[in-house]
C-alpha cells in the first residue's frame, strides 16, 4: 500500500512557453500529492490563478508578457508575504532571480532543473523554508550576499558547535568532505554526519543554502 508522504500540494504555473508547460506538468504529474491548479502565460493571468484557486505552491517564469514575473509577485506578495514562490531561470538572469527574490520569491530554480530537485525545491518552499537552486554560481552567491535579502531576518538563529562552525566554514571555502576530514582529523563518514546535522538545523537543500544561511548570519564573509 502506497503512503502519502505529504499532504496534498496545490500549484499553479506560470510562463509563457506552451512546451515548457506541459513538460512540467507531466513531470509534477508523476507525484500523487500534487495537484495542478493552473497555468498562466503571463504575471497578470498568474495574480487571477492565484486568487482563485490559492495554491499551496507558485511556479513562475520572469520575463513573460503583459506582466512580468518580478511585477506579478510583488502584487502576490503584497497580500500575502508567506506566498511559496520559486522563481523559473535562464543561466544568464542573475540580475532578475536577484530581482525576484527581493520581491518575495522563496527560491528559485534553472530550467534545466532535473526532476528531482525541482521537487525538492516544490517541497521546501511549500515548508516556508527558502530553495537555491543546485547550479548557483559565485556572481550569484555575491549579489545575494551583499543584498539586503534575508530570509532568515524574522527568524532565531540556531545555535551550532565549533565542530559544527568549523565545517561551515570549510563547505563555504568549497572544500570537499573528504578534505574536510583530513584537515579536522576525522573521518568523513562523521564529516557528513556533520554536514546534514547543519543543514537539518539551518533547514536546506544543498550547499548554496548552506553559503546563504552562513553569510546572512554573520558565520562567515563572501
Amino acid at each position: 500500500m502506497n503512503v502519502k508522504l505529504l499532504p496534498d500540494i496545490k500549484i499553479v504555473i506560470a510562463d509563457d512557453h506552451e512546451l515548457f508547460r506541459d513538460g512540467l506538468k507531466l513531470m509534477l504529474s508523476k507525484h500523487e500529492e500534487i495537484t495542478i491548479a493552473g497555468e498562466a502565460e503571463n504575471g497578470q493571468e498568474l495574480i487571477e490563478l492565484v486568487n482563485k484557486h490559492k495554491p499551496d505552491v507558485i511556479l513562475t517564469d520572469i520575463k513573460m508578457p503583459v506582466m512580468d514575473g518580478i511585477e506579478a509577485v510583488k502584487k502576490i506578495t503584497s497580500d500575502d508575504p508567506e506566498a511559496a514562490i520559486i522563481c523559473l531561470s535562464m543561466f544568464d538572469e542573475e540580475t532578475l532571480i536577484m530581482e525576484m527574490l527581493e520581491a518575495g520569491a522563496k527560491g528559485y530554480l534553472v530550467k534545466n532543473s532535473d526532476k528531482k530537485e525541482i521537487y525538492d525545491a516544490i517541497v521546501s518552499v511549500y515548508h516556508r523554508q527558502p530553495y537555491y537552486c543546485h547550479s548557483t554560481g559565485p556572481k550569484l552567491l555575491q549579489m545575494i550576499a551583499g543584498s539586503e535579502y534575508n530570509p532568515y531576518r524574522k527568524k532565531k538563529a540556531e545555535e551550532f558547535t565549533d565542530k559544527e562552525i568549523e565545517v561551515i566554514q570549510l563547505v563555504c571555502k568549497e572544500f570537499t568532505n573528504k578534505e574536510i576530514a583530513n584537515m579536522l582529523y576525522m573521518s568523513t563518514r562523521t564529516v557528513e554526519g556533520l554536514r546534514q546535522r547543519v543543514m537539518d538545523k539551518m533547514k536546506v537543500k544543498n550547499m548554496v543554502g548552506i553559503v546563504v544561511y552562513a553569510i546572512k548570519h554573520g558565520i562567515v564573509k563572501f
